[in-house]
């Protein structure tokens, strides 16, 4: 949690300090090779898997915990667009399952790479950038998600469709995901006839508590003014203490995450889609996904009647 919240700010500001030092070669190295390097994110980014198999993120996996749940074979001979629902606070578990190794899915789903989309504009933070690709994350635009897409199959690209708004959202308790009029990774897979596959991650709600406003109130609007600004919703969320769960903190409390990978939805290769085309596929992958709610929902600990709202 502190990685992603702090590095990024903590790294800037760091070179740019060492600038008003005799250490400034190396800020003027670094930036040099921002430079040299500022297409790589577009390009697939630069994974490594040394970093994905790091220890700590066992840990990670074993302090919710953590859990992969596969449903149906994604053979590697086709590529995917996975959409991940719901965003949550910090998406821990698409982060755990695609971005690490620590609930196994290289042994899980053998000869597929996946790659989570994240905010274009967090890989043009120094430093920062580099910690991102290296647990195989890349932007979730156009040219970085139809450059892996175009290349040969085993890609699995990771979208959170709901989105920051979706982050808005989030609250213990809560099943709701934005999936109307976002229809935008089922036309990516349309022009790339990448199988759509629909992915729920349970418990991703119940790790922080937020205080969310009325649609409409003022500090709504704010929240959607800075997101369409800077594209991410500034949330006003809490979890636990560090050493105590009872005490006010921003670790997250300890809830048990299912992140559970549906059955892929084959998809033709349709270069120029149409609406009608993009609208059935979406109507698809719409009913899917609910199907994979409501077929493990009770074994993830909601009840029976507990239903998948949709908006």
């Amino acid at each position: 949690v502190w990685s992603f919240s702090i590095f990024g700010a903590f790294f800037s500001v760091l070179l740019v300090y060492l600038f008003f030092t005799s250490y400034w070669p190396i800020s003027i190295l670094y930036f040099a090779w921002w430079i040299f390097d500022w297409d790589t994110p577009q390009r697939g980014g630069r994974r490594s898997n040394w970093v994905r198999r790091w220890r700590v993120w066992e840990l990670h996996r074993d302090y919710f915990p953590i859990k992969l749940v596969k449903t149906a074979e994604l053979p590697p001979t086709r590529n995917y667009v996975l959409g991940s629902h719901p965003h949550g606070i910090i998406c821990a578990g698409a982060f755990s399952a695609f971005c690490t190794e620590a609930t196994g899915f290289s042994c899980t789903f053998p000869g597929l790479r996946p790659s989570l989309s994240a905010l274009a504009g967090l890989f043009r933070i120094p430093v920062y950038r580099e910690y991102m690709m290296s647990s195989g994350m890349v932007p979730v635009n156009k040219r970085s998600l139809d450059f892996l897409l175009s290349g040969p199959p085993g890609h699995a690209v990771v979208i959170v469709v709901g989105g920051a708004s979706e982050s808005l959202d989030s609250a213990p308790r809560e099943q709701r995901v934005r999936l109307q009029g976002r229809k935008g990774f089922v036309r990516l897979a349309l022009q790339h006839g990448a199988d759509l596959v629909p992915v729920y991650t349970f418990g991703e709600n119940d790790i922080y508590r937020q205080i969310r406003f009325p649609e409409g109130s003022f500090a709504r609007r704010l929240q959607l003014g800075f997101k369409q600004l800077i594209g991410f919703a500034p949330c006003l969320f809490s979890g636990r203490g560090l050493f105590s769960s009872t005490s006010w903190g921003i670790q997250p409390m300890a809830a048990p995450l299912t992140v559970v990978v549906g059955k892929p939805i084959p998809v033709p290769l349709c270069p120029r889609p149409t609406e009608d085309e993009v609208n059935s596929f979406h109507a698809l992958y719409v009913e899917a996904l609910k199907e994979l709610f409501d077929a493990h929902k009770e074994a993830c600990g909601l009840p029976a009647s507990q239903q998948l709202l949709v908006t």
